[in-house]
């Protein structure tokens, strides 16, 4: 059986609608990402300047052998622990995917954190983060958080403080560095077709896959670290 190619219009007039329809292509899929840098532009800081908030947000970002967080996961963990560190943060949510026995982010990045200097009672987990726009609701409505400072790479940390604050969490974004290699090229590739779901999501705000009962896990951190 022969596959017949497509063929190019022959007249200026045809070829200059179908340049016409491919322009107007390339600029309806790139509204999205549009949004997302107008929507974010002074939502965006770093470590050493993002203001003092109580809740830091860590999304998950993949695990390695044994159960280890990825690169990437880990040097959000790192920056998550640096803000600890230097007081600007109170209590780290850690958010991610669990929805297998054998595949535990949550529990992975808890135990990182607590190694690079986070007290257990100042870390939460749910387990529940199957994807950023689920982490942003059950932020807001199962754990109460009604402001935080996300932390996620670069390519990514835009969409997570627009969904946040579609979902009603006031947010600044920490965009954790990391080297341009082959992940960071398909991550940043990813998002211009994540935008436009990011859209939908923030218009039409989506329950969560699961979203469950209300949990006091915050709430009961902010206390300890008060008393």
């Amino acid at each position: 059986m022969r596959i017949r190619r497509p063929r190019l219009p022959r007249t200026r007039a045809g070829q200059r609608r179908l340049v016409q329809a491919v322009m107007a292509g390339c600029v309806l899929a790139l509204l999205p990402m549009t949004w997302l840098y107008a929507s974010t532009a002074d939502r965006l800081r770093t470590t050493a300047d993002v203001p003092r908030t109580e809740v830091a947000m860590v999304f998950g970002a993949g695990l390695w052998a044994e159960g280890k967080p990825s690169p990437y996961l880990a040097r959000r963990l790192d920056a998550a622990a640096q803000l600890y560190r230097t007081g600007r943060i109170e209590v780290v949510l850690v958010t991610g995917d669990n929805s297998r026995e054998d595949y535990d982010e949550p529990d992975a990045m808890r135990a990182y954190l607590a190694q690079h200097g986070v007290p257990d009672r100042r870390i939460v987990s749910d387990y529940a983060g199957f994807d950023t726009w689920d982490s942003c609701v059950r932020a807001k409505k199962i754990f109460g958080v009604d402001r935080a400072v996300l932390i996620s790479q670069g390519f990514h940390i835009r969409r997570a403080v627009a969904l946040c604050e579609a979902a009603g969490v006031d947010s600044y974004g920490v965009g954790v560095e990391d080297k341009h290699d082959v992940t960071w090229y398909y991550g940043g590739t990813r998002e211009v077709f994540a935008a436009g779901k990011a859209v939908l999501d923030a218009v039409f705000r989506p329950d969560p896959r699961f979203l469950g009962p209300k949990e006091q896990g915050v709430t009961r951190a902010l206390a300890g670290a008060r008393d």
